[in-house]
């Protein structure tokens, strides 16, 4: 890593540009999984209480008139809502590398088996034989680098291109 950092290539979980990226990627798994455990847990309240599923007692509540604000079931729809939101940003932000950046299929793989499938892999060996599939060859110092280069396309699509070198540049396309 030291070598990396001394050529000016930090790994994209030291480097401040990409960390949210890195961060959002690496708590995609966890978060996909809890946010189905509490819908689950929503259904089997509902039918356990209301003897309803939550659509059919939603409707129902709705077609009388009744207004949830500022209830559990209001927080919780929305605490819900804001995390199926944020995956679905970043799925659809992975589907539009995956089809529209040159080496978009190679960074969808790299990403999917280091970061989205929906079981870990535990190591890297492993993530380079599934790989192996995609890419052909792919070698360790390879891996990390594409790894590196799908972070950072993908950090271009969530984020935009507003990191600080880029503003000058913009200011002379766009002049205010």
């Amino acid at each position: 890593m030291a070598g990396k950092e001394k050529q000016g290539f930090p790994a994209p979980e030291e480097d401040p540009r990409f960390h949210d990226t890195y961060q959002f990627l690496r708590r995609y798994r966890d978060a996909k999984y809890s946010l189905m455990v509490v819908v689950r847990q929503m259904e089997t309240q509902f039918r356990i209480e209301y003897g309803t599923g939550i659509d059919d007692f939603l409707d129902s509540i709705y077609a009388a008139g009744a207004d949830l604000t500022g209830g559990d079931i209001e927080q919780r729809a929305k605490s819900i809502e804001r995390s199926n939101q944020m995956l679905k940003l970043l799925d659809s932000s992975v589907d539009l590398l995956r089809n529209n950046h040159k080496h978009g299929e190679q960074y969808y793989w790299i990403l999917y088996y280091a970061f989205l499938s929906p079981q870990e892999l535990r190591n890297t060996d492993e993530i380079l034989e599934k790989l192996e599939l995609h890419i052909s060859n792919i070698s360790y110092r390879t891996y990390y680098r594409k790894r590196r280069a799908a972070i950072e396309a993908l950090s271009t699509i969530l984020w935009g291109f507003t990191a600080k070198e880029t503003l000058n540049i913009l200011d002379q396309f766009f002049p205010e």
